[in-house]
């Protein structure tokens, strides 16, 4: 009979051709996922060479590597010399945060309450049509919204209408009004999709724990409560820690729409700036390096998240 050698014993010649083996065994896997590695190299890792420009004096025209060293030139400007700095980053922690936290928070009561509905049909009808708005085009949903709440929109004329005010509120204009109205689209917007993620963790609870909440006395508030929702804290930790890392990342279309010369001091994110700096102005290097800030920024607020979850709850995505 011949004996397996220890896998701690074999040499690395060895040990290479097993692996090789099994590559040869799993090529139709490899094969499979080869797209997508390739898609993220070609989309995603390939143009971070552009990078430079965020180092150097890019002008148009001229090839990209040619352009003069400029250093930390346009980093610095962004922190010190630009007075941009200051609401940039401030709109966007405030919208995107307040986003992030009453998504969530909406998506999992919409959830748990949806779970207690008995008509199957219903149930399947109200978590379809509130998936529906994520797929909406944002010049849709911004059409719907000016048809609402223009100067001479549905709302505006109703409260005319009714003698409880004497002119028109212009409400998408006004800066002080800009924050709540994005921020509660962008909640309807993405509840469908944050409900789906806990309807799917709700599916995965034993029914022996309502059962047993049933056996003990408790009301459908109580199952909801004390094993609906201890049950549902995992899922909420994880798309809270995904979403950390997406704070400094707005839909560019979203608030390109929503933003106009009366509200841009409260609507101007670090993407919109970017886009504006960039494409609009010309200054690649500055918005590229501007760009850089955004990414590390996110990284950073990433892996913090991610460390203090573990550290707290003992869950953690890596």
């Amino acid at each position: 009979m011949t004996q397996r050698v220890p896998a701690l014993d074999r040499s690395p010649a060895l040990r290479r051709k097993d692996t090789l083996r099994k590559i040869v065994r799993q090529r139709q896997l490899y094969l499979m996922i080869l797209p997508a590695i390739l898609s993220v190299a070609v989309f995603t890792y390939a143009p971070l060479f552009g990078w430079w420009m965020a180092f150097s004096d890019f002008k148009i025209g001229k090839p990209i590597f040619s352009a003069p060293w400029a250093g930390l030139k346009y980093f610095i400007e962004f922190f010190t010399d630009s007075a941009d700095a200051g609401h940039v980053i401030l709109n966007t922690v405030v919208m995107n945060v307040s986003s992030l936290v009453l998504g969530l928070v909406c998506a999992l009561v919409f959830a748990i309450f949806l779970k207690e509905v008995r008509w199957g049909r219903f149930r399947r009808f109200v978590q379809s049509a509130s998936f529906f708005p994520y797929f909406m085009s944002w010049v849709i949903i911004y059409a719907v919204i000016y048809a609402l709440f223009s100067s001479d929109g549905a709302v505006n004329s109703s409260l005319q209408s009714a003698g409880l005010i004497n002119k028109p509120l212009n409400i998408l204009g006004n800066p002080n009004t800009s924050w709540g109205l994005i921020i509660t689209v962008d909640v309807w917007n993405i509840l469908g999709y944050n409900s789906v993620m806990f309807i799917a963790a709700i599916a995965g609870i034993p029914e022996e724990q309502y059962e047993a909440a049933r056996m003990d006395g408790a009301t459908r508030y109580q199952e909801m409560w004390f094993v609906t929702l201890p049950n549902l804290i995992p899922t909420l930790i994880v798309l809270l820690i995904l979403g950390s890392g997406s704070i400094f990342n707005s839909y560019l279309d979203q608030f390109f729409i929503f933003t106009n010369t009366l509200n841009i001091s409260t609507m101007e994110v670090f993407d919109y700036y970017i886009y504006r700096f960039g494409l609009k102005l010309g200054n690649f290097s500055y918005a590229t390096a501007v760009g850089i800030v955004k990414t590390l920024i996110s990284l950073i607020l990433l892996i913090g998240v991610n460390w203090l979850s573990r550290k707290t709850t003992e869950q953690a995505l890596f």
